[in-house]
């Protein structure tokens, strides 16, 4: 008698988990199903900005990404050019926020190419590839530039635009310098802290971040963990490297970036502001942000002269 009640009572217990289990991994497909929908949905634009505004003259260009989509964007032209610097904007909006470092880049000599990822502002496109598809993105506006005669080129890239400036440098030649302004090492980190800070654990945070980024790589067609910074850090030098990060960064961890660093070759840099968020480090050291990018691509761009900087 005693006997089958324990029984019965294991099985209402088994029943229970299993119940409990399949409660708990629908509600982790549908936050992942939901989250790859977030992820890869095109992206409403920023307000509207022009070079105009701060009263750069400039060019509206379009070209082919890699893949043939066709981007647009914006050629600022320096006056007396020392080299040439593509902005490579972050996940969300546009390029148009950017537009407030150019004036300073125009200042010191530089041209300023600068355009919207796929699925972005201006420029065509329906998925966001999260910093894989848009490499695609960046090479086609390294050979726009080719065409002009600019063979020499330092990317600026915020956030994903750092993602995407780290693993498309190693595949190409005219990138010689590279910004990266909170980009992270890894995009399961970045898409785990978002669902940490909806109040997940740590682990199921996790869970849901791997199984949103198999689903988003289904969604646009590759891996998306192949296009990871920690992947292609290494293969950056001799090409130069300046990583900036916010020692309060909810998505980008300092030990990430630290190792990040740590991965790469020379000549590279590193400037972490403690007191800084996501993206913030202007924002606290603002004459020191300016500085420390403009006299890195002075000593690892515009060093030689003989280069044809300008183009046609």
């Amino acid at each position: 008698m005693g006997t089958g009640r324990t029984v019965r009572d294991m099985q209402y217990v088994l029943l229970g988990l299993i119940g409990l289990l399949a409660l708990v991994g629908g509600i982790v497909a549908g936050l992942a199903l939901y989250s790859v929908r977030l992820l890869t949905r095109r992206r409403p634009p920023d307000a509207p900005a022009s070079p105009a505004d701060h009263g750069l003259d400039y060019e509206i260009i379009a070209f082919s990404s890699r893949d043939d989509l066709t981007l647009r964007g914006w050629f600022i032209p320096a006056a007396l050019p020392r080299g040439t610097v593509i902005f490579c904007h972050g996940q969300a909006g546009s390029m148009d926020p950017d537009l407030e470092y150019a004036p300073v880049f125009y200042e010191k000599g530089y041209n300023v190419l600068m355009f919207d990822f796929r699925a972005h502002g201006r420029s065509d496109g329906t998925l966001v590839g999260m910093g894989s598809l848009e490499q695609l993105d960046l090479l086609g506006a390294v050979e726009w530039l080719g065409e002009r005669g600019i063979d020499r080129v330092g990317v600026m890239g915020f956030s994903m635009g750092g993602r995407v400036a780290i693993n498309t440098a190693p595949k190409t030649d005219a990138i010689v310098a590279v910004v990266s302004d909170g980009g992270p090492a890894t995009l399961l980190e970045a898409v785990a802290a978002e669902f940490r800070k909806q109040r997940l654990s740590g682990f199921l945070a996790r869970l849901v971040a791997r199984l949103t980024l198999w689903l988003a790589g289904r969604q646009v067609g590759c891996d998306l963990g192949e296009a990871d910074a920690v992947h292609w850090v290494s293969q950056l030098s001799p090409r130069a490297l300046l990583l900036i990060h916010g020692g309060r960064d909810p998505y980008v961890s300092t030990e990430s970036v630290r190792a990040l660093f740590a991965a790469a070759g020379e000549p590279k840099e590193l400037w972490i502001v403690p007191e800084a968020g996501h993206r913030q480090a202007d924002n606290h050291c603002p004459d020191e942000y300016q500085d420390r990018i403009i006299d890195f691509f002075d000593r690892h761009l515009a060093k030689d002269v003989g280069h044809n900087s300008r183009g046609k």
